[in-house]
Parts: C-alpha cells; sequence; structure tokens
C-alpha cells in the first residue's frame, strides 16, 4: 500500500512523553488541515493509547513505545505500540469502565474514548508480548462553502 507520507517515534515508556506523542501526532496529521475538533480528537485518541502502553503495558517498568503514522486519501492511521504484559481479554478490556488500576483512579474508558473519538479502532494483543493499537480518521476536505460558513459562524 502506497502511503502520501509516514513517519515513525520511538519514547520511553515515561507519563511526560504522553504530551510529546500528542504534539507529534497533531503536527503530523496537520498536513491534511483538519479542523480544530478533528485535530483535537485526534490527540485525544493518541493520548489514551500511550497512556494504556505506560500505564498498564509496561507497568511501572522501562519499555519502549512505538508509534507509526501514515497519511493516504484524506486519512490518517495511527499505530501505537508496546512490547508490555499484553491483555489477556480484549473483549473485556474494550468495556467501559473496566480497568487493571482502580488504585489510581483510572476512569475504564481508553477504549471507549479512541473508539469514539476513531473512525476505526482495531487492537491485537498478545500476553507477555505487547498490544498494538490501529486507529484512522478521516479528514473531511475543505470546500469554498466549508470557508465561507465557518467566516460567517465565526463573525
Amino acid at each position: 500500500m502506497d502511503f502520501e507520507n509516514e513517519m515513525k517515534l520511538e519514547f520511553i515508556s515515561k507519563s511526560v512523553n504522553e504530551a510529546f506523542a500528542r504534539i507529534s501526532i497533531a503536527a503530523f496529521a496537520s498536513q491534511l488541515d483538519p479542523t480544530i475538533e478533528e485535530l483535537a480528537d485526534i490527540k485525544t485518541a493518541v493520548s489514551e493509547a500511550v497512556t494504556n502502553s505506560i500505564i498498564h503495558g509496561y507497568d511501572n517498568k522501562q519499555g519502549i513505545v512505538k508509534i507509526v503514522a501514515k497519511l493516504k486519501n484524506n486519512e490518517i492511521i495511527i499505530e501505537i505500540s508496546d512490547n508490555g504484559k499484553g491483555i489477556e481479554n480484549v473483549d473485556i478490556a474494550k468495556e467501559p469502565l473496566y480497568t487493571t488500576k482502580p488504585n489510581l483512579e483510572r476512569s475504564g474508558m481508553g477504549f471507549t474514548i479512541m473508539e469514539s473519538f476513531m473512525d476505526s479502532l482495531e487492537i491485537e494483543s498478545i500476553v507477555g508480548l505487547g498490544t498494538k493499537v490501529t486507529m484512522s480518521k478521516k479528514i473531511k476536505p475543505k470546500t469554498e462553502e466549508n470557508d465561507e460558513f465557518e467566516l460567517i459562524s465565526n463573525a
């Protein structure tokens, strides 16, 4: 599959790097000229996936979080993966309010948020090997009509 552009990013599984991941993906996605709302959705979904890798995947141990992002036909495809402990049952983990870290006041809404903010979400996980989350979002192309509407509604 040919992509219009692609980026790869790796960083240590530290919470401070979650903001770095958000900003990096936002800068890369900006090539598609997303709306502020579309960009916020992408950044939020990336935050949730990266946070899951750091907190659940590596469980306070140091590891590497990898992000691959690709652009094709006004769509961004984002893969976030770790080599952490993996998820025993993905279906249960996807249930709203399910968390393995209630003591950390985790809401258990990570996968639900990713699913609602992105157009697609796939989770692949093998216990002991890690997890890969793949999500995509189609960016609506701008039209002159949309631009005029935004100017009028922002006046």
